[in-house]
């Protein structure tokens, strides 16, 4: 309960941080060169790479992206009714407003009258861009996810479709950090989860967005002395389905702790393992990315499958204690172990 309270009070002071650094361009964000557009290396550097090259507006915390038709892109991430950039190239960023700029008066029940939504997650199915999306309180598992749709994406033109899952003070997991998977049968889940007992998943009913069933499943949980486990991401590559969450501390600038695991299953549902072949509902996971010079706590990572490869989007502290967009690309070693570069 402290470590997720630490998070949530430090959130308020990390965003404000983080819409200055915006408005300055980043301009504290260590330079780093584009990897050239080639087949993806079998083999990860030697160390952890620094994240590729954006320009512009790119402050962000707990970032999702989607590509869109026309082949831009859209991020959106935890702010003031959900923040929203936009980029043609991925690489120059720049602020697209609110998601709700009117507010959202169906999530200030579980936000204490906050404003400030939490880790929305963006994709795009059949014509409709799709968001799930936190409402909670600092240090609480009063929690709820909702889901809206827009047929643009743009701020302004998202619905409200309703509650999706919500948990009380007496549950033993916490409804936020949602994450819309599709599985190789067409089936739509939600991974959730931070603290507590880790990472659920829950089936989705396709014609609604909402959930399909009352199921709650495990399907990672930290073991010993810390429950820090959050931002749950399952990507599908190949024959396995990668379970990306992140470990520790976010929300304490250049002193977070966060960093970026995985493991993997070949069914949607799990058994995950790690490349140890540890359970991650057994405190499993295989480090990808973490602190590194002055790249501090990694973390809060999205997938996205795009014409160059796979991408790996996340949040990362400068040395100023402001979060900023990383955007790597993502390798596979011969064990098909997932790797940045």
């Amino acid at each position: 309960m402290s470590l997720l309270k630490s998070r949530r009070l430090w959130l308020a002071t990390a965003i404000a941080a983080t819409l200055i650094a915006s408005a300055a361009g980043a301009a504290d964000v260590d330079a780093a060169t584009t990897t050239p557009l080639a087949a993806a290396p079998t083999s990860p550097p030697a160390s952890y790479p620094n994240p590729g090259t954006v320009t512009g507006n790119t402050g962000t915390h707990d970032p999702s992206a989607v590509k869109t038709p026309a082949g831009g892109y859209i991020v959106a991430y935890t702010g003031a009714n959900i923040q929203l950039k936009t980029s043609s190239d991925r690489t120059a960023w720049r602020n697209a407003g609110a998601a709700f700029p009117s507010g959202a008066s169906w999530t200030l029940p579980y936000t204490g009258g906050s404003n400030q939504l939490w880790a929305p997650d963006i994709s795009y199915h059949n014509g409709t861009y799709y968001m799930y999306y936190a409402a909670s309180t600092f240090g609480s598992n009063h929690s709820a996810i909702f889901l809206a749709t827009s047929s643009t994406g743009a701020s302004g033109s998202w619905s409200n479709k309703g509650l999706v899952i919500e948990t009380t003070t007496s549950s033993n997991y916490n409804a936020i950090d949602p994450n819309l998977v599709i599985d190789a049968s067409g089936g739509w889940w939600l991974s959730l989860g931070s603290f507590w007992t880790g990472i659920k998943l829950v089936k989705i009913n396709p014609s609604t967005g909402l959930r399909a069933d009352s199921t709650v499943r495990p399907i990672a949980q930290r073991t010993g002395s810390s429950t820090a486990i959050e931002a749950p991401y399952i990507f599908r590559h190949g024959s396995y389905y990668y379970l990306w969450v992140s470990f520790d501390l976010c929300c304490r600038g250049a002193s977070s702790t966060y960093r970026i695991m995985v493991g993997r299953s070949t069914s949607i549902t799990g058994p995950y393992t790690d490349r140890n072949g540890t359970a991650m509902t057994s405190g499993g996971g295989t480090q990808v990315l973490a602190t590194h010079g002055s790249i501090h706590g990694p973390g809060h990572q999205a997938v996205l499958a795009d014409n160059d490869g796979e991408v790996l989007f996340y949040h990362y502290y400068a040395n100023s204690g402001a979060s900023y967009l990383g955007i790597n690309l993502v390798g596979y070693d011969s064990a098909g172990w997932p790797f940045v570069y």
